[in-house]
């Protein structure tokens, strides 16, 4: 999470009123951040550089305040105290305008085809009559660099350029040129630079010189000049010394030059909506014209109202609140989401504004419900239901298939979801037109452009990088693959495919058939037309002409096997023939593995299984022993059950870790279903009920908790036997019972050593680019240490661009590290670590 330091005293200034650190710290709460810590300049730079370079530092008291990731709008003073402001109803919500000049001719930024190579799109604005204090330019600059970390990815997706206009002339052209035709005097610098010079000159600066490899492989390099030849900026490395801003500057000209024009549109967006309260005209931005190499002519910044509809049901279940609509209007406006009843039904409309690009879904907005709300005020309940979970079937299907096809000799494999356009369309003879394939929009590397849609590749290359195997080599995968679908909301979906390699001297034609005929007998297909199973020739360009068969059951077809065409083998840098089979796998369950929607959120939330119908052919529960005395008390009183539901409260089954029939002989102890208020008794209660087929099959009882049931008296036995004069068996036998219940209880209060659960961790540590010291990062990642956590072996594996990434291995005690407490441990080492992230996980 970003975090934003602000000065105390001018946040309370601000805000109009002073908090104690207590009760700043409960607001941040109510309002979803977090007071991370409570600091000092001087204190900051003693912990970092040591007490004698904080000797002149300043003693002003900071706060640092984490905010969530995608609330850009509070990565500032001005943004966060707008948010307060308006949460606490003291303030409403601005709304944002934007102006003509009022000369009638806006600024134009017109951008040449050359910047195609490069940054092709740029954005626009004019803050004209702005008034900056020192607080206000500090928070200004600190705005853009909180953005150019964010969602600016460091600069590589937008730059940020700001320019004081009356230093300018426009038009303004934004262009690429070579590096040595690019001449002007930088930032802060004194002389002039070329753009090769410029290049040499930071690799040594420790802020710009992470930037470089944007631009510096790149034939030509982006640059903004104004009317007069003068440079403004060569983004995303640094701003010309001309125009730069100050504290007198009055109009300020923000260009925003990038690779992605939707995120260029929501900085743009963030920079004037944040200090356009400080023009003479508030919350008011002067629009800019930017004219593209096609002629498109585009007016800038955006700042786009829209809104969206829901129902305060929606709301109200997912929160767990009951709350009124026209409440829930209100608690949404608090949030700066301009909300009321349409006056149809309970549906609400909200106004989403333009500071506020994290609302994407209905989901977003009821999170904002829930924190206007507070979550410490959600009233806790008990579920009305408890479910038993089951194994998602397809999920359980291909885990029996793994181990049934393991013990037919192929090796499993498991390959990247993503590759490239080549393998899964010119290296099989098609066109990648005829695949559906999802195309990835910004790719890093030529290796990942797109989602598979096929397991054939990437089993392929496997064989490829093992060659040297010893012969022959049998491998299959069962994995998803990702094809286009326009009836899906997200326009794709995935399909679970099983995909089989036999690879030897020989074809091997007839292994990879008996491999399919074993794969139906598993599946409870036979072979036959119509209701099992068949196979008949078929045309594919991947197979060999005439080698080709394509599977059918129940008349559809479902997946082709045969043997690889020579140039298919051939360019996957394979020497021998190859047979293949590859088949779908979801028709074997009559459904898809995805589940349709059927609610107004993209998330299906619980499933209805009817339970089978309880008939003749299936057992029935066995008759309950008429003994209802336990060694926990008599469950036929309210005391009994009470006992057995705190007993349950911290248990699953009666006895041990799985069902028993300890558990089915309580069960038949209980003479009715309880009540709600025993909320632990119910869950086993209803749990242990859905175990009435399989009664006969569980373990037996390792302990006796239910008591044999007190003999009844004889009918004829006369009124001399009702006395006792030797004293009472019926009070022995109490006793007995006692004891025992005494000895149950303290068995079982007495706790077993609990066994340390411990797991296997491999991580990709992922540095800043191919300059980044590998040894030292590696030495700085094990330098984490931490209780319950062992460091094992690690290797450089290669990326792309020369960029080599961290794979180590490491065990942890899973009750003393999580694998959030480790990334985040890791990625504090900022100047070596750009992200963590866990390539495997395994339970020891």
């Amino acid at each position: 999470m970003p975090t934003v330091g602000v000065k105390r005293d001018f946040l309370f200034k601000a805000l109009g009123r002073t908090y104690t650190d207590e009760e700043f710290d409960e607001l941040c709460f109510e309002f979803g951040l977090e007071l991370d810590e409570i600091t000092s300049e001087r204190e900051i730079i003693s912990k970092e550089q040591g007490d004698s370079k904080a000797s002149d530092a300043s003693d002003v008291i900071l706060y640092k305040i984490d905010v969530p990731a995608n609330r850009y709008d509070l990565l500032c003073l001005e943004g966060l105290v707008r948010g307060l402001q308006v949460f606490k109803n003291k303030l409403e919500a601005p709304r944002y305008r934007r102006l003509s000049p009022d000369s009638g001719e806006s600024q134009r930024l017109i951008i040449t085809k050359e910047t195609a190579a490069v940054r092709p799109h740029a954005v626009a604005a004019v803050l004209r009559n702005i008034t900056f204090t020192q607080e206000r330019y500090d928070s200004f600059i600190e705005l853009q660099e909180k953005l150019h970390q964010n969602i600016c990815r460091k600069r590589s997706l937008v730059a940020i350029g700001t320019h004081d206009l009356d230093t300018i002339s426009g038009p303004f052209t934004y262009t690429a040129k070579a590096p040595g035709d690019i001449c002007f005097r930088p930032l802060n610098q004194t002389k002039e630079y070329t753009a090769t010079q410029l290049m040499s000159l930071y690799k040594t600066d420790s802020h710009l010189r992470h930037y470089l490899p944007i631009i510096e492989d790149k034939p030509v390099y982006p640059v903004i000049y104004d009317s007069n030849d003068i440079v403004l900026s060569m983004p995303p490395i640094i701003n010309g010394d001309h125009s730069k801003i100050s504290l007198k500057t009055k109009n300020v000209f923000i260009e925003c030059t990038a690779t992605d024009l939707t995120k260029a549109k929501i900085v743009l967006d963030m920079i004037v909506t944040m200090f356009s309260e400080y023009c003479a005209q508030p919350f008011t931005v002067e629009q800019a014209e930017v004219v593209y190499p096609d002629g498109k002519t585009c007016i800038y910044p955006e700042l786009a109202y829209r809104k969206e509809k829901l129902s305060g049901e929606f709301i109200n279940k997912k929160v767990g609140i009951r709350e009124s609509t026209e409440r829930i209007a209100q608690l949404l406006t608090r949030m700066c989401l301009l909300s009321q009843p349409t006056g149809v039904g309970d549906e609400i409309e909200v106004e989403i504004p333009p500071t506020r690009p994290d609302v994407i879904h209905a989901c977003d907005i009821m999170e904002d419900a829930a924190i206007a709300y507070g979550f410490n005020n959600i009233t806790r309940t008990t579920p009305h239901t408890y479910t038993v979970a089951n194994q998602f079937p397809l999920n359980k299907l291909t885990e029996l298939l793994r181990q049934d096809l393991a013990a037919a000799g192929f090796t499993e494999a498991l390959n990247f979801a993503l590759c490239s356009q080549e393998d899964i369309a010119d290296k099989l003879g098609k066109k990648i037109s005829e695949t559906r394939a999802i195309h990835i929009s910004n790719p890093k590397t030529a290796e990942f452009q797109v989602a598979r849609t096929t397991l054939l590749p990437g089993l392929l290359k496997t064989i490829a990088a093992n060659r040297k195997m010893p012969l022959p080599l049998k491998l299959f995968e069962i994995s998803d693959v990702v094809l286009k679908d326009e009836s899906k909301d997200v326009g794709a979906r995935n399909s679970r495919r099983f995909c089989a390699i036999y690879y030897n001297k020989t074809p091997g034609f007839e292994v990879i058939h008996g491999l399919l005929d074993r794969t139906m007998q598993l599946l409870e297909v036979k072979a036959a037309r119509g209701e099992g199973y068949h196979i008949q020739a078929a045309d594919d360009s991947t197979f060999f002409p005439g080698r080709c068969a394509e599977i059918f059951v129940r008349g559809t077809s479902v997946g082709r096997l045969g043997v690889l065409h020579p140039d298919v083998i051939g360019r996957f840098e394979l020497t021998m023939p190859c047979s293949a089979l590859e088949m779908d796998l979801e028709p074997f369950l009559g459904h898809t593995a995805e589940i349709l929607l059927t609610h107004d959120v993209p998330m299906q939330e619980t499933f209805k299984h009817p339970f089978p119908a309880l008939s003749q052919s299936q057992p029935a529960l066995p008759s309950r022993l008429p003994s209802t005395k336990t060694v926990l008390g008599d469950l036929s009183s309210h005391a009994g059950l009470k006992a057995l539901n705190d007993f349950l409260a911290d248990r699953s089954y009666i006895e041990g870790f799985t069902v028993s029939q300890a558990d089915a002989a309580v069960f038949d102890a209980i003479p009715s279903p309880p009540s709600q208020a025993f909320c632990h008794l119910r869950r086993w209660y209803s749990h242990i009920k859905s175990f009435h087929t399989e009664r006969a099959r569980l373990p037996s009882a390792r302990s006796q908790f239910v008591l044999p049931p007190t003999p009844p008296a004889s009918p004829n036995n006369n009124s001399e036997d009702d006395i006792d004069l030797f004293g009472s068996d019926d009070d022995e036998e109490s006793a007995e019972a006692a004891r025992i219940r005494e000895q149950r209880l303290s068995e079982y209060a007495s706790k077993k050593p609990a066994l340390v659960a411990k797991s296997s961790i491999l991580l990709d540590v992922k540095p800043w680019d191919n300059e980044t010291d590998m040894a030292k990062m590696e030495e700085c990642v094990r330098s984490v240490a931490m209780e319950g956590l062992l460091w094992g072996q690690s290797k450089l594996v290669p990326v792309g661009y020369g960029i080599k990434k961290l794979q180590i291995g490491c065990v942890v005690e899973d009750d003393k590290v999580g694998t959030d407490l480790l990334e985040e441990a890791i990625t504090g080492f900022e100047e070596y670590v750009q992200s963590v992230d866990v390539a495997a996980f395994n339970k020891i």
